[in-house]
C-alpha cells in the first residue's frame, strides 16, 4: 500500500464512527507523496474533487463500501474545493466539513477550563459564520469524557458518522464548522460516551432556539443580530440607585396569562400587543415572567429548564422575544425574568449524563440529586459548570437587554441539607451545612451582573434567614440587589385569613417584620406560588361575606404598597380572580365586568400610580429611615399606622390600616408636623367598591401631642381599610 493511504485500521474506524481523530485523517493532508484529499461518504459510490470556482480535479478510490473515499491530487498545495458525490440513483454536491481549520482558539480552552470565559455563548453552541470564504456553522460543545460527538440532524440524514468532531483536549471541547448550512437547521449530537456506549441523541446546551415540544432538537439561531430601539431605557436605567426607584413588578406566566383561539399559546408578538399596555395602564414598573428559557414539560411552568439559553418556542422564536422586551422598554416597563441555576432535569436529551458522566451534575447523589423535584443538583465546585451558568446570566442581560433576573430556589442552594434527612446529605469536612461551592457561584455570577451591566439587578427567592443575601459581595455578603420576604408574606396572607374579631390575638404576626424589614433590600412578593395547589387566591383566603372579602383584598393592597419594600402581585390578583391560577387556562378576564373585581383592579392601579409618584412611598424602601411607627400597640381595635418618609424636603406620607370591619370616626393619631394632610388615597372609596367613608379629601392636625409626636389629628377610619395622608407643603 502506497504511504500516502491510510491505514486499514483508521478506515476501520472511521467507517464505524469510532475514530479518535477524524480530523488527522479527513479532509487535505499534506504528505510527502504530495496532497491528500479524504472523504467519508456514505451511499457514495463516486466521489469527486472540484475546484470552487473552477474543473473537477480529480476522482477518488473508494476504499470502503461504508463511503470511505481517499486519493492523491496533483497539486502543489491546498486550494478550496467541493465535493460532487453519486450513486446508481442520486448525485449531490457539497462542501467537505473537514477541510476546514478549527474556530475555536487556546484562550477558549483555557478561559473554559480556569471557569472565567464571560462570552462562552460567543464560542459555543450552534453560530452561523462565513468561514474561509463558505457560509455554514460553526458547532461546538463540551464534553470531555466523550469518546466521539457528532452532530446530526436532517442536513446529514441523522447519520453520526458524517460530521464526526474536531476534540480540543485541553479542554473537552469538541468542534466542527459544517458548511452550506445556516439558520433553521434543526440539530443534535450524537455522542459516545466514556465507556464506548451510545448515547440518547442530545439537544445542544448552547442552543439558542429549539423545537416546540414534545420535540426535542436545537434549531440554529442568531441571537446577535437585533436591532435595538430602547437606547433611552437603557441610558436611564443604568442611572441612580434601583432601591431608591420605585419597583412595582406584576409577575406572569405568557402561557396562560391570556389564550389565543383555539387556546393555542400566543406569539411573543401577540402577547406584547396586549400585555405591555395592559401592565402600563396599571402603573407596573417592571414584569416578571416565569421562566421562558426551553423547557419540556408545560406542567413545570419554565422551572425545569432544558435549553438554557433559548426563549421558549412555545411563543416564537428568539427574535420573537428580543422584540417583546424591545416595546416593554419603549413603553417605559423594565423586563424580569426568572432563572433556574438550581437544578435541571433528567430527560435523556438534555444535560443529564451529558458526555456518559456525571458532567453538569455532581457526582455524588447526595449533592447531586434533588429529591423534592427529581431533578439534577449542578455541580457548582466544577469550574466549567459554573462558568456556563455565569455566562448564561449574562447572555440573558447582554442579548436580551433584560433589566434583571429573579433567582430560583436559593434557598436550595445554600444549604447541603436542604430538604433532607439525616444521612441524606454529605457535610463539610467540618460538619457544616453550607454549600461553599454554590455560595462562591452565586457570588461571582452577582458580581458579573453588576460589573457588566449597569443597572440591571438580581433578586433572590431565598426563603431562609440566612445573613446578607442583597450584601455586597466585598462585604461578605451573597450580592444580590434585592430579596423576596418570605417572611412578611407568609405572615401577612396567615394574619388576613383570620376572622377581624380574631385578629387581635395575632397582632405581632404584622408588626414582627418590621424588626428585620431593613436587615436586607426586600420586595413583598404575593407570587403564583401562593395561588396554586390548594392555597386558594388572595380573594378566597379572605373571611366574611362578599362584601367583606373585597374590602379585606383593598385593605390587603393598601397596607402592603405603604409598607416598605418593593412590590409584586401574580397576575390575576390585580382583579382578585376566585379561582386558583391554572396554567392551562387564561384568566377570568370576564370578571372585569363585575363592579367588586373592576373595583380591585382600579385599586391596584391607583396604588401604583401613588407609590410611584410619591418619593416618601419608594424612595426609602429599603432603608429604616423611610419608615417610623406611630400606632403599633392597638390590638383590639386591630389599627395600624406608620409614616414613610423620602428625602428630607419630600413630604412624609401618614398609612394607617383599620382590619375590622367597625368604622372608628374621630381616632386620633400622632403627627409630626400640623397643618393639612391630605387624603390621597382611601381603599374604601366608592369607585374601589368601597362604602365611601373617609375625610372629605383630608384633615386639620394640630399642635396636640400624641403617640410621641407633636401634633395630631382626628381620623375617620373606614371598616376594613387602608387610607393615605400627605403632608401638604408648608
Amino acid at each position: 500500500m502506497a504511504e500516502w493511504k491510510a491505514s486499514e485500521d483508521d478506515v476501520r474506524a472511521l467507517v464505524e464512527a469510532r475514530h479518535a481523530d477524524p480530523f488527522g485523517v479527513l479532509g487535505p493532508h499534506e504528505t510527502e507523496a504530495g496532497l491528500v484529499i479524504r472523504a467519508l461518504v456514505p451511499r457514495a459510490e463516486t466521489v469527486e474533487v472540484v475546484e470552487i470556482g473552477g474543473a473537477p480535479v480529480d476522482t477518488l478510490e473508494r476504499r470502503d463500501p461504508g463511503g470511505f473515499f481517499e486519493g492523491h491530487v496533483d497539486r502543489p498545495g491546498r486550494f478550496s474545493y467541493f465535493l460532487r458525490a453519486a450513486n446508481a440513483t442520486d448525485a449531490w454536491e457539497f462542501c467537505d466539513p473537514y477541510a476546514f481549520v478549527g474556530v475555536l482558539g487556546d484562550m477558549d480552552d483555557y478561559l473554559l477550563v480556569e471557569g472565567t470565559h464571560r462570552r462562552l455563548y460567543e464560542r459555543l453552541g450552534a453560530h452561523p459564520m462565513v468561514h474561509q470564504g463558505v457560509e455554514g456553522v460553526h458547532f461546538a460543545v463540551w464534553a470531555p469524557n466523550a469518546q466521539r460527538v457528532s452532530v446530526v440532524g436532517d442536513f446529514n440524514e441523522w447519520d453520526g458518522r458524517r460530521h464526526q468532531m474536531r476534540k480540543r483536549v485541553t479542554s473537552g471541547l469538541w468542534e466542527i464548522f459544517a458548511p452550506d448550512l445556516g439558520e433553521g437547521t434543526l440539530y443534535k449530537y450524537e455522542i459516545v460516551g466514556a465507556h464506548g456506549e451510545l448515547l440518547p441523541l442530545k439537544a445542544d446546551p448552547f442552543g439558542f432556539s429549539g423545537e416546540m415540544r414534545p420535540s426535542t432538537a436545537s434549531r440554529v439561531a442568531r441571537t446577535d443580530n437585533f436591532t435595538w430601539s430602547d437606547e433611552a431605557w437603557m441610558a436611564e436605567r443604568a442611572e441612580g440607585d434601583p432601591r431608591r426607584k420605585p419597583m412595582s413588578i406584576y409577575e406572569v406566566h405568557l402561557g396562560s396569562w391570556r389564550k389565543a383561539e383555539g387556546w393555542r399559546f400566543q406569539t411573543y408578538d401577540e402577547i406584547a400587543d396586549e400585555l405591555i399596555p395592559y401592565v402600563v395602564d396599571l402603573g407596573y414598573t417592571h414584569l416578571e415572567l416565569l421562566p421562558i428559557s426551553e423547557h419540556p414539560l408545560d406542567a413545570s411552568w419554565g422551572y425545569q429548564p432544558i435549553g438554557l439559553f433559548a426563549p421558549t418556542s412555545r411563543f416564537g422564536d428568539p427574535a420573537g422575544f428580543a422584540r417583546f422586551v424591545d416595546r416593554a422598554h419603549q413603553a417605559g416597563l423594565g423586563v424580569i425574568l426568572d432563572w433556574v441555576p438550581a437544578h435541571f432535569p433528567t430527560d435523556v436529551h438534555g444535560l443529564a449524563h451529558f458526555d456518559g458522566t456525571p458532567l453538569y451534575e455532581h457526582p455524588d447523589p447526595r449533592r447531586g440529586f434533588h429529591p423534592d423535584w427529581n431533578t439534577a443538583i449542578y455541580d457548582y465546585g466544577r469550574r466549567e459548570v459554573s462558568n456556563v451558568l455565569a455566562a448564561n446570566a449574562l447572555y440573558w442581560l447582554d442579548r436580551f437587554h433584560v433589566d434583571g433576573l429573579r433567582v430560583d430556589a436559593v434557598a436550595s442552594m445554600l444549604y447541603l441539607d436542604y430538604s433532607r434527612k439525616a444521612g441524606e446529605w454529605l457535610p463539610n469536612p467540618d460538619g457544616s451545612n453550607d454549600n461553599r461551592d454554590a455560595i462562591g457561584f452565586l457570588r461571582r455570577a452577582n458580581t458579573l451582573v453588576y460589573g457588566e451591566h449597569p443597572g440591571a439587578m438580581t433578586i433572590a427567592e431565598e426563603s431562609t434567614s440566612w445573613p446578607g443575601v442583597t450584601r455586597p459581595v466585598h462585604d461578605s455578603g451573597l450580592g444580590f440587589g434585592f430579596k423576596w420576604n418570605m417572611g412578611w408574606m407568609n405572615d401577612m396572607l396567615g394574619y388576613m385569613k383570620h376572622e377581624p374579631v380574631h385578629r387581635r390575638w395575632h397582632h405581632d404576626r404584622v408588626t414582627f417584620g418590621l424588626l428585620y424589614a431593613f436587615s436586607e433590600n426586600f420586595v413583598l412578593p404575593i407570587s403564583h406560588d401562593e395561588v396554586v395547589h390548594g392555597k386558594g387566591t388572595v380573594l378566597g383566603r379572605m373571611p366574611g361575606d362578599a362584601w367583606q372579602q373585597f374590602a379585606n383584598v383593598r385593605a390587603f393592597y393598601g397596607f402592603m404598597w405603604g409598607y416598605p419594600g418593593k412590590k409584586l402581585l401574580f397576575m390575576g390578583q390585580e382583579f382578585a380572580q376566585g379561582i386558583e391560577w391554572n396554567d392551562e387556562k387564561g384568566l377570568e378576564w370576564h370578571l372585569l365586568g363585575q363592579p367588586a373585581h373592576a373595583g380591585v383592579h382600579r385599586l391596584v392601579g391607583d396604588l401604583n400610580r401613588a407609590y410611584r409618584g410619591i418619593p416618601a412611598l419608594h424612595a426609602r424602601d429599603c432603608e429604616p429611615e423611610g419608615f417610623r411607627w406611630v400606632v403599633v400597640d392597638d390590638r383590639d381595635q386591630s389599627v395600624f399606622a406608620w409614616l414613610r418618609f423620602g428625602a428630607p424636603d419630600d413630604p412624609p406620607v401618614l398609612v394607617v390600616s383599620n382590619f375590622t370591619p367597625v368604622p372608628r370616626p374621630g381616632y386620633r393619631i400622632g403627627l409630626p408636623r400640623a397643618g393639612r394632610w391630605r387624603e390621597i388615597l382611601n381603599t374604601d372609596a366608592v369607585v374601589y367598591g368601597g362604602s365611601g367613608q373617609g375625610n372629605m379629601g383630608g384633615v386639620e392636625a394640630a399642635a396636640q401631642g400624641a403617640h410621641g409626636f407633636p401634633a395630631s389629628a382626628e381620623i375617620t377610619l373606614p371598616p376594613l381599610s387602608t387610607v393615605f395622608f400627605e403632608a401638604e407643603q408648608q
